[in-house]
């Protein structure tokens, strides 16, 4: 395969298959083992063939060099500190570890020839071994590969990567400082960790035209972020034999059979104190100390210094983690005013005033709240929970759901220009999916057995055959997984919907029955009792199928056999989020659109399965117990994520470490260290969006029940940016760098978020909470001018006749002769000739409410436009630096390639010929500036 459709390379997996049977004539590289190593073999020797394939044959020499000084370093190789990123020689950088145990079983001959196979071709894609005896680890039973990237394979693997290397440092001066940037001075970090490096004009490295680039220092002039994602892209593409009549390739095949234990890169050194080399950068350490303790909450982040440790992949996502959180501080303070404002307006409530007043709401009869067991109940005894839903049921909901509507808005867009800043500084202009697609997936090109001309190149590429009967069995088996899944969502929200139903009548029998809950009945109403219990419930439920929908989500993606990468995140994520999605927002929408909506009337209540009567709302409303679902959901899922992420891997390494903290430095590898520390793992990112996302629909499409939730939010992603940047640092090894220039698919899944966000909380205000009605008999049906509210509850509770209940629902014991009670609806009393059916006022309100929702919806969707096409998504001053410096790179390559061109004319070409060669050359620049 042709990474960059050049005919005289080849890919690793083309090089190794092209080369199996070759003579050996020298050696290229030493594996270093003691007598007792099971690698000794592989200490063998290519043949020249081999050599030549990535590495030129002028640099063998010199390797048979370095081949003496090591085996003199090998004396005294115990005097080095065993705490150190080099091979023994103290020259040669660790890029990469690898890992397995000594494990004698029926499968060990296996892995053996596995292991002997794959290194042998490594070291035939050029890089360089070492292995640590198991007598020398901790266990003294884990073997570990260090693996080194020469230069040669360095710049080879750069430019099909086509990664970015400087020419020329920016000239271009900095903007303008703001006056009132010193106000953040002490939110500031020091400018040398914010900026660890100098700006660079960068251009795609060549191999062919090294003199270019700015190259100082070999050794340092790849970082090791990038050399550590050049080693891991040849480990997932070298093969390691043919089994059951496949090739098989890959070290993530080898961790998944147990060949290795573990595949990882190194941290440059201990987190809480600098490496003894002077040569370090103790980037991790840096990190530790200014970015990963809690007490540094309040400065701001150095993404620089993240991407250049962890790549760009990383980098991105807290720089978006930061950036929302900095944008929740305002939601979370018009919230904070908004939930004030309910709490100094609490006593001036005329629906609670009405309902806690003992000659109304003592006076007032309401109707049983279960067949048969269930007594009457007056109507004060709602009294504090009437109260308190005036907290979240008031004027200001309504201004905040639309203020919520227009700030999503305004985040999404000003991240889109806070995205393109961090494109332009990190290198990422040029960097687009097409680039991405060139990375194609070991797993698929495994299945590539057909070659098919591809419509836009006109040239042949691997392509996977036709699907058998066999793989669309499997898809079937794929599709049969998600109908279960979804299933299981359903199957779990009817078991907590009828959990809710059969507790809500022991609540209701109990509370009303049972003198020694009377002190608590007024605030622990059924409603409220079965909302808190239901919602702790569903919460469990919840982190158990998660589990479940994970392992579901990653088999069918796997079945899928995607192309890219790209590919396979995207399919992943839209299956995990849609999952996801349904399971943690499945309760809230039955609560703020069902719940109390299908009730019936007393003598014809509506049952689920003919055995249980659904849920009523409490006399105040249904929105005090959307906030509860809420609270808890949202809440226990940030309690019980921040456990998971930060004291279980805790518990984990502790648990690794417990023998090995006692030795000494010198006993203790640095490879050590690191492969006692969990895995951060190919999907350790996606989960952390995941839960943010989450978190994102929580606090904007039910953000009109509970204005307190983007305060909630703010407060755990204060902590969450900590505490993910403790565990990344502290307590995980050293992740694989990736670039990516966006956030990818969770763009799309927060747009599509925001514009749901802007119906769900319009149907909240409308058909939710209890604002329309209010306003309905504020301006339409109140008689009393002084006070508009005033018998307000009153009119919204009808009357039933007790007489009138059927046989087998009527309450067993009435012992005042109650011959009418109230319930919550809008219907004819009894004696009336349209008995029971609902009232006018019942269809003014319904009409009121409906016209709300269209007219909330487009009046905040036009704001939202409007502020969308208000805001370029890139700024104006990017898109001019971005042409500054596309034109001063394209002049500088223009004077390198005429320099070349001059250097030919004095070795072997006439003036005429190279006149005409710096003409066209000129002609070629002129036109691409055009363009």
């Amino acid at each position: 395969m042709n990474r960059l459709g050049r005919k005289d390379n080849e890919t690793l997996i083309e090089m190794s298959l092209a080369t199996d049977g070759e003579d050996s004539n020298g050696p290229l590289c030493e594996t270093i083992s003691n007598t007792e190593s099971e690698l000794r073999s592989n200490s063998e020797g290519l043949s020249s063939t081999e050599t030549s394939l990535l590495i030129p044959d002028h640099q063998v020499t010199g390797r048979r060099y370095n081949l003496f000084l090591k085996r003199r370093l090998r004396i005294n190789k115990r005097h080095q500190s065993k705490d150190s990123v080099f091979f023994r020689d103290g020259v040669r950088r660790i890029d990469f570890v690898l890992s397995y145990l000594d494990d004698p079983n029926k499968e060990e001959e296996k892995k053996v020839e596995r292991r002997r196979e794959f290194e042998k071709n490594l070291q035939k894609a050029g890089l360089e071994l070492e292995t640590e005896d198991k007598k020398e680890s901790e266990d003294g039973k884990t073997y570990f590969v260090k693996i080194h990237a020469p230069w040669e394979v360095l710049i080879t693997y750069a430019e099909v990567l086509n990664i970015k290397a400087p020419i020329k440092e920016n000239d271009i001066p900095p903007t303008v400082e703001n006056p009132l940037d010193c106000m953040l001075e002490p939110f500031r970090l020091p400018e040398k960790v914010m900026h660890p490096e100098p700006d660079y004009f960068t251009a795609p490295f060549s191999k062919s035209r090294q003199e270019l680039y700015l190259i100082d220092n070999e050794s340092t002039f790849f970082s090791a972020s990038r050399r550590n994602r050049i080693v891991y892209y040849i480990l997932t593409r070298c093969p390691y034999g043919t089994e059951e009549g496949k090739k098989k390739f890959g070290i993530k095949r080898l961790l998944s059979n147990g060949t290795y234990t573990a595949a990882y890169p190194l941290h440059d050194c201990q987190y809480w104190k600098k490496s003894n080399d002077p040569n370090c950068d103790n980037e991790r350490y840096t990190l530790y100390m200014e970015w990963a303790r809690f007490l540094r909450f309040y400065k701001e982040q150095p993404l620089d210094l993240i991407r250049k440790y962890y790549g760009e992949k990383i980098g991105i996502y807290f720089a978006w983690l930061g950036f929302y959180t900095e944008m929740l501080f305002f939601a979370a303070l018009v919230g904070l005013i908004c939930f004030l404002y309910g709490l100094f307006t609490m006593d001036e409530n005329m629906s609670s005033t009405e309902i806690c007043a003992p000659a109304i709401g003592g006076e007032i009869i309401m109707c049983p709240l279960c067949d048969e067991k269930c007594e009457y109940w007056k109507l004060n005894t709602t009294c504090e929970s009437s109260k308190y839903s005036h907290l979240f049921d008031n004027v200001a909901t309504l201004f905040f759901a639309i203020f919520m509507g227009i700030w999503v808005t305004l985040f999404l867009e000003f991240w889109k220009r806070r995205q393109a800043r961090l494109k332009y500084e990190w290198d990422l202009v040029d960097f687009e999916e097409e680039q991405q697609q060139l990375q194609l997936r070991p797993e698929y090109e495994a299945k590539c057995t057909h070659r098919k001309k591809n419509p836009v190149t006109q040239e042949l590429e691997m392509v996977v055959k036709k699907k058998t009967l066999h793989e669309n069995g499997k898809l079937f088996l794929c599709y049969i997984g998600i109908i279960f899944g979804i299933s299981l969502i359903i199957a779990s929200m009817i078991a907590v919907i009828v959990y809710r139903l059969a507790v809500y009548a022991a609540f209701a029998s109990i509370m009303e029955n049972t003198q020694t809950l009377q002190p608590i009945s007024g605030l622990l109403t059924p409603q409220l009792a079965t909302s808190v219990t239901a919602s702790c419930l569903n919460f469990v439920i919840i982190m158990i199928l998660n589990f479940l929908y994970e392992k579901i989500a990653v088999w069918i993606t796997d079945m899928e056999i995607p192309r890219t990468h790209l590919e396979y995140e995207n399919r992943l994520t839209m299956k995990m989020f849609l999952f996801q999605f349904v399971n943690y927002y499945s309760s809230c929408f039955y609560v703020a659109f069902f719940k109390g909506k299908f009730v019936g009337y007393p003598g014809t209540y509506t049952y689920m399965f003919s055995r249980w009567r659904n849920e009523e709302c409490d006399p105040a409303g249904c929105l005090i117990e959307l906030t509860t679902q809420l609270t808890i959901v949202m809440a226990g899922k940030q309690i019980w994520g921040n456990i998971q992420e930060a004291i279980v891997p805790w518990i984990w390494n502790w648990w690794g470490r417990r023998k090995a903290r006692c030795n000494p430095e010198n006993l203790y590898s640095r490879w050590e260290q690191d492969h006692d520390l969990q895995s951060f793992g190919a999907l350790g990112l996606f989960y952390e969006y995941l839960e943010m996302v989450i978190q994102f629909g929580f606090i904007t499409l039910f953000v009109a029940s509970f204005p307190l939730a983007p305060l909630l939010a703010l407060m755990n992603n204060i902590l969450e940016i900590r505490v993910d940047s403790w565990k990344l640092t502290t307590q995980f090894r050293r992740p694989v760098a990736a670039k990516a220039h966006s956030i990818g698919v969770w763009q799309e899944i927060l747009n599509g978020m925001a514009i749901l966000s802007v119906v769900t909380n319009a149907f909240i205000v409308a058909f939710t909470s209890d604002m329309i009605p209010r306003l309905v008999y504020y301006y339409a049906y109140s008689t009393n001018e002084d006070s508009p509210m005033s018998g307000y509850i009153n009119n919204s509770l009808s009357v039933f006749q007790v007489s009138d209940f059927l046989e087998g629902k009527r309450p067993e014991n009435n012992p005042e002769n109650f011959l009418t009670c109230r319930y919550r609806d809008y219907r004819y009393p009894p004696g009336h000739e349209k008995k029971y059916l609902h009232t006018m006022q019942f269809w003014h309100i319904l009409a009121a409410k409906m016209a709300f929702i269209i007219i909330m919806e487009h009046i905040v969707f036009i704001v939202k436009f409007f502020v969308a096409w208000m805001i370029p998504d890139v700024p104006a001053e990017v898109k001019a630096r971005i042409k500054r410096e596309k034109f001063l790179t394209q002049k500088i390559l223009h004077e390198y390639e005429l320099n070349k061109l001059k250097q030919k004319l004095c070795e072997c070409k006439t003036y005429e010929n190279m006149e005409k060669e710096v003409i066209a050359t000129e002609g070629k620049v002129e036109l691409s500036q055009a363009m």
